[in-house]
């Protein structure tokens, strides 16, 4: 219905809004289903819940929403002349992050009772990927209506949730439940609807099972949403199959038409023997390779107490790397025991750290710790690069959110920030357990490790420690400090942690060799704080400046050991072999 009604009814800000403003669209699409041969059609209500309406400012319509879908969906059935049943259609939450099951049960509640009140003669709980979820809606229903329900859950061509409940689980979770029909809807298409029905089928054939999966995969044309252009004869087809894997209700999600129903019904109604095969048996991996886990050399050196010295380079703003390779190649001769690679700092776009690690790691002995932001990447962005880049030999990440891109050269467009760096680190760990971020199993193991970033000067230092506390939790192997010219803030900080830090830390130092510097990165830069002495030591120094800026520096080099398990040296991004003055006294 969704789908349907938002290309037929223009400037709506949900479909379930069209109950109230074009009820004649959602009348005739229900028409249109009935004459097909529809035993069985749903109300125009799948996101009509509290917390999906707020969204489009429409909480305060819940019910008045969902009672009109009900009298629509009735008056359709008159118009057509047909006793058709009408199933309440109640949708998942959205991001459950911040949601109580009580506060579930109390919105899935308010919904059913509009439903049950107005008139519906069965509820259909659907959508789902959280099984957990899906058992509180079933019990909010039972709480207000006596109805039958059918419980539909959503899967991939692999027979698992987006939560990772296989199918089987499904039917193990929901045998109890006292259900009309169990099954799945939604999803990639009718392969990955028969997968799941197959496996509930092979668990329990007793069930009565539901399939009503989308046409298959949609994509975009500018801004209208595409389905395949499947025929009739194989949703035909398909209803055959479902059907005889003990399918009960059969019908479709997404992109269906009153043609692919009209086929469904035709086919039920002539009892029709599957003609061929439709599900696709899935590639096989013609090679396992279980590769061991090796320590990365700064996971070696860190764990034996040794002191660690990286450099931190900005990549190339163009396409071309030789000169950064030349750099590397530089400052391992000069003592660099890595270099870690920002990506994209300060929301100004060059070269993917990660590519540059892999041509530094390839053409010189340096290993990279490649920062990688989710600003830019969707979680399946991230997945998808991180899998390639380990494939190519790298192993250490920083994992960081990212500056804001209204800071840097893209004032007018928006991050992705789909997880922070804390969601970040949870998918390296999820990776390294061979799975995604979601727990489904990868085809292999990764063997990651994670670094993050620490600001001992953050503005708020309580949100600061408890970030840090968390991304330690989450799985980080070592941390990287905010660059900063005061080891008393990095004191202060731990004090308030708690005690010393249970994972290694790289104190971040950046020679300032003027004070107009020293001026902006204390006045402009979020999280660094330059102190007064350090600014007015530069003031002094005139055009002495870069001297007196290489010698603070490495006093607090000195400093650091014995405080920290080791430091990384910021290279200035113009003249990067600057720091080979330092790196020679910091190694």
């Amino acid at each position: 219905m969704g789908t349907l009604i938002s290309g037929a009814a223009p400037r709506l800000r949900c479909p379930e809004e069209a109950n109230l403003r074009a009820p004649e669209t959602v009348v005739s699409l229900h028409v249109s289903f009935i004459k097909a041969g529809a035993d069985l059609i749903e109300t125009n209500t799948f996101g009509a819940n509290r917390r999906k309406l707020a969204a489009h400012f429409l909480e305060e319509d819940v019910e008045r929403i969902n009672s009109t879908a009900v009298k629509l969906a009735r008056e359709a059935r008159e118009i057509a002349g047909r006793d058709v049943y009408i199933g309440g259609s109640i949708g998942p939450l959205g991001e459950l992050a911040d949601v109580t099951p009580e506060y579930q049960r109390r919105i899935f509640g308010e919904q059913a009772a509009a439903q049950h009140a107005r008139g519906v003669d069965l509820f259909l709980v659907e959508t789902f990927f959280e099984l957990e979820e899906l058992l509180i809606a079933i019990a909010a229903v039972r709480e207000v209506a006596s109805l039958p329900i059918v419980a539909l859950l959503t899967f991939d061509e692999q027979g698992e949730t987006l939560g990772g409940v296989t199918a089987r689980q499904a039917v193990e979770a929901l045998a109890d439940s006292n259900l009309a029909a169990i099954g799945a809807n939604h999803g990639a298409g009718i392969h990955a609807a028969l997968t799941a029905l197959t496996e509930m089928h092979a668990t329990d054939d007793s069930l009565a099972l539901a399939a009503m999966p989308n046409i298959g995969l949609a994509s975009m044309a500018g801004s209208r949403v595409v389905f395949p252009h499947a025929t009739p004869e194989y949703f035909a087809d398909f209803a055959a199959h479902a059907r005889d894997l003990g399918a009960k209700i059969i019908g479709g999600c997404c992109g269906t038409t009153p043609g692919e129903i009209g086929a469904i019904a035709a086919a039920v109604q002539a009892k029709r023997v599957p003609s061929s095969p439709l599900i696709v048996q899935e590639r096989e991996v013609t090679l396992s390779v279980v590769e061991q886990a090796v320590d990365t050399r700064l996971a070696s050196m860190l764990r034996a107490g040794q002191w660690v010295t990286s450099v931190q380079l900005d990549p190339p703003l163009g396409g071309n790397h030789r000169g950064m390779l030349e750099i590397a190649a530089s400052l391992e001769n000069g003592g660099a025991g890595f270099v870690d690679i920002n990506d994209n700092a300060t929301a100004r776009a060059g070269m993917s750290a990660l590519m540059l690690s892999t041509a530094i790691e390839r053409t010189t002995g340096l290993e990279t710790i490649p920062h990688l932001t989710t600003r830019d990447a969707t979680v399946l962005g991230l997945e998808s690069q991180l899998l390639g880049a380990h494939a190519e030999g790298i192993r250490n990440i920083l994992a960081v959110t990212g500056d804001p891109p209204e800071v840097g050269d893209y004032p007018g467009s928006s991050g992705v920030y789909e997880v922070d760096s804390i969601g970040l680190v949870q998918l390296l760990s999820h990776l390294n357990r061979g799975e995604d971020y979601n727990g489904r199993a990868i085809d292999a193991a990764t063997h990651f490790y994670t670094g993050v970033a620490v600001n001992p000067s953050a503005d708020d230092i309580d949100l600061e420690v408890e970030r840090y506390r968390r991304k330690i939790e989450a799985g980080a192997d070592f941390a990287m400090t905010q660059i900063i010219f005061d080891l008393e803030l990095m004191d202060r900080f731990f004090d308030r942690f708690g005690g010393p830090s249970p994972i290694p830390v790289l104190v971040g130092v950046f020679p300032v060799w003027s004070h107009p510097l020293a001026l902006r990165l204390h006045n402009e830069v979020p999280g660094i704080i330059v102190p007064d002495h350090i600014q007015e030591a530069l003031r002094e120094a005139g055009p002495e400046g870069p001297k007196v800026g290489m010698e603070l520096a490495r006093e607090l080099v000195e400093a650091s050991r014995g405080r920290a398990a080791g430091v990384y040296l910021v290279a200035p991004f113009r003249r990067p072999l600057g720091i080979l003055e330092l790196l020679a006294d910091a190694a």
